[in-house]
């Protein structure tokens, strides 16, 4: 009777060992610390400074008409709504050429820009539209309103230059300044 009670009581211990079971856990906090980031380019350089844009004016009819550039593209990668505002760099041309004293061409009634397409989700701000130019200054301009965030909000852009014949020939010069800011 003793062996019986003695096997059972092992038995009961081996059992008992077999269901417990060791474990261990460890646990750690990943904090992602995200700051608020824009990003402005252009897309066929990828580049904060897009190609110049020459438009030529070779006839009679170029100057009767203006001359209008080809789209450039621009893509803003934001993790925010956005809003993009657009300048030139001063009121004035500025004029590489022969003519003495250098002739002084005004950027407003010169020059002129419309958004030719928007993938923003945001919306082209007034004045200026996607079918027809409006003039630019040096007082920055609202362009697009409430883009929304992404890495790949594209719009386009075509200028047109309409200088008539007031002024000789050379090369007239200005930066224009898109300035994409969060909301």
């Amino acid at each position: 009777m003793k062996k019986v009670i003695a096997i059972a009581a092992l038995s009961i211990v081996g059992f008992a060992s077999k269901a417990q079971s060791v474990s261990s856990t460890a646990t750690q906090t990943v904090n992602l610390n995200l700051s608020n980031a824009i990003e402005l380019t252009f897309t066929g350089n990828n580049s904060a400074t897009g190609a110049a844009v020459n438009l030529a004016f070779n006839t009679v009819n170029d100057y009767a008409n203006g001359v209008e550039s080809a789209a450039q593209q621009l893509k803003v990668r934001s993790n925010k709504k956005f809003g993009v505002s657009v300048k030139t760099s001063a009121a004035n041309f500025s004029y590489t050429g022969s003519t003495t004293p250098a002739p002084s061409m005004p950027v407003s009634g010169v020059l002129g820009l419309k958004v030719s397409a928007n993938g923003t989700g945001g919306t082209i701000a007034t004045p200026f539209s996607a079918t027809a130019y409006n003039g630019l200054s040096a007082t920055a301009a609202n362009l697009i309103s409430n883009g929304l965030n992404g890495g790949n909000q594209t719009f386009s852009v075509m200028y047109e230059a309409t200088p008539g014949f007031t002024y000789p020939a050379g090369t007239y010069t200005v930066d224009v300044v898109y300035t994409a800011t969060q909301l």
